[in-house]
């Protein structure tokens, strides 16, 4: 027995996310897991349960995985429910109110978005979610992007670069000059609080030439490359993303044969953001296409002020399933594992010996429940890195 060691069993239903034949989510019945210095040391039959210091009794209930939310936008000031208002009322999403966000987190104090990023980050963990990527791309000036991703980096080790989020108002006329400054400046002053580097590559935002150039300045700089693609409407961004060896492509939405393809034939991951659909009015993305094709699939929140302002990684499952033509044990893979994967972690979103002691209790008896009873708080208990919260 060692020390600070914590029991959980009479587990009902364990997602391991083993991934065996038949089973993805390496589900185990009438089971228990050991926890020690923040991993799982031990999972198997609750009868052979090891002794522990600590004990929670699951009774019954189904244990996963923590969510992993691979996309996610928390450094932001303002409100945009007039916007979701009037998109609700028949007006078009176009993405132009990102600049709206921008000028509010320009003005708003460092204490005023670390509050913002703390308070929906409690959010999320009291829904489950015990990784989050944080992503920058509300400040778009060289001091404001530094910053952002500073406060970030308080709150996750997964933080991505995204000054090409929008060209900003004062650089309209000159988009190739901002592109200079993102590649120069910008770059050099975030690098440091980042992990990855991301950019909006659609219509209204970048092509694909402006794209390509600052994930190659970013790569140059060490940093991974993420990529928002093919959200309004078709365009090159998946491909692009596939040819630059990119973690992930996120959004999904329109794609052609070829884009799935190029998929199917790579590592990427096609993250999919079923909160962005919901609150714009758009089609949801085809996971059925993807999954048919062998495309690694993540889902997340998309957590942000304007198109996708849900915390809530349940919600996103329960959409998936109900909207994308998702099996709940594909949704919940991919809320988990699938996320890991977009992120290129291996120590979080399974629950084997060796990964972080990251889960959740459910006050149900399996996973089914997620997306059966949508809207319900079904998460009973949380663990980080194998602490009750």
């Amino acid at each position: 027995m060692t020390r600070g060691s914590l029991l959980v069993d009479h587990i009902g239903e364990l997602v391991t996310n083993e991934g065996r034949p038949g089973d993805p989510l390496g589900i185990r019945r009438d089971a228990a897991l050991l926890v020690e210095d923040g991993q799982v040391a031990w999972i198997g039959s609750a009868r052979y349960a090891p002794a522990a210091d600590r004990r929670i009794d699951a009774a019954g209930a189904a244990v996963l995985p923590g969510f992993v939310d691979s996309h996610a936008h928390l450094v932001f000031a303002g409100d945009r429910a007039a916007e979701f208002a009037a998109r609700m009322a028949g007006e078009p999403y176009t993405g132009g109110g990102i600049r709206t966000t921008v000028g509010a987190t320009r003005a708003a104090s460092d204490d005023d978005l670390r509050a913002t990023v703390g308070r929906l980050r409690a959010e999320m963990l009291r829904q489950g979610t015990t990784t989050v990527e944080i992503k920058s791309g509300y400040g778009l000036t060289v001091a404001d992007e530094a910053r952002s991703l500073r406060i970030a980096a308080e709150f996750t080790a997964d933080t991505t670069f995204l000054g090409a989020h929008v060209v900003p108002a004062e650089y309209a006329d000159r988009p190739d000059d901002y592109v200079g400054m993102v590649c120069g400046p910008m770059l050099a002053a975030a690098a440091p609080y980042a992990r990855w580097i991301d950019v909006f590559c659609e219509r209204g935002a970048f092509d694909a030439d402006h794209a390509r150039a600052i994930l190659a300045c970013g790569q140059a700089a060490g940093l991974g490359v993420r990529l928002h693609a093919n959200q309004l409407g078709p365009g090159p961004g998946v491909r692009l993303g596939v040819e630059l060896g990119a973690a992930s492509v996120d959004h999904c939405t329109h794609l052609t044969d070829a884009d799935v393809d190029a998929l199917a034939g790579s590592e990427t991951v096609a993250t999919l953001l079923p909160g962005a659909e919901f609150s714009t009015r758009s089609p949801y993305p085809d996971a059925r296409r993807l999954l048919d094709a062998g495309v690694t699939v993540a889902l997340a929140t998309d957590c942000n002020p304007g198109s996708s302002y849900t915390s809530s990684m349940p919600f996103c499952v329960a959409l998936a399933v109900r909207e994308m033509r998702m099996t709940p044990a594909e949704a919940v893979w991919a809320a988990t594992a699938g996320g890991a994967a977009a992120l290129r972690r291996t120590d979080v979103g399974r629950l084997t010996p060796g990964a972080r002691a990251n889960l959740i209790i459910l006050d149900a008896p399996s996973h089914l429940h997620l997306a059966y009873r949508p809207g319900v708080p079904l998460i009973r208990q949380v663990l980080h890195n194998g602490v009750p919260r």
